[in-house]
């Protein structure tokens, strides 16, 4: 089950990941859009921008958050409940891994930006 849901938001941080570099690839194409007026272009791009990069932040917590389980995980001895890796999950800080039912929730929703979460 650890394994899987390792995989699951693996899936999720690779999926937001995507968005952020979408993001910045929408607006790289807006800078070079000539029906655009070339300081609204730059003000929306830039706009753009930092919002996928702030995505950046909260992925790269994503992965210290998921790399420290698996640390967890690899101490373990094999016949460890999985109420032990559960705990590990539960300890971690980061809502969306810590909570079961936080647990790859970007991908309800589509709305076409960049994921903070």
């Amino acid at each position: 089950m650890s394994l899987q849901k390792l995989a699951r938001e693996l899936d999720e941080t690779a999926r937001q990941t995507a968005g952020m570099v979408e993001g910045i690839t929408q607006a790289l194409e807006l800078l070079g859009d000539q029906s655009v007026s070339g300081d609204e272009a730059r003000r929306e791009a830039m706009r753009m921008i930092i919002h996928a990069l702030q995505g950046q932040d909260r992925i790269e917590q994503r992965c210290q958050n998921m790399a420290l389980a698996v640390r967890q995980f690899a101490l373990l001895p094999p016949t460890t409940p999985d109420s032990v890796y559960d705990e590990i999950w539960a300890g971690l800080v980061l809502d969306e891994l810590r909570v079961p039912s936080l647990s790859g929730t970007g991908t309800h929703g589509i709305h076409g930006e960049a994921e903070l979460f």
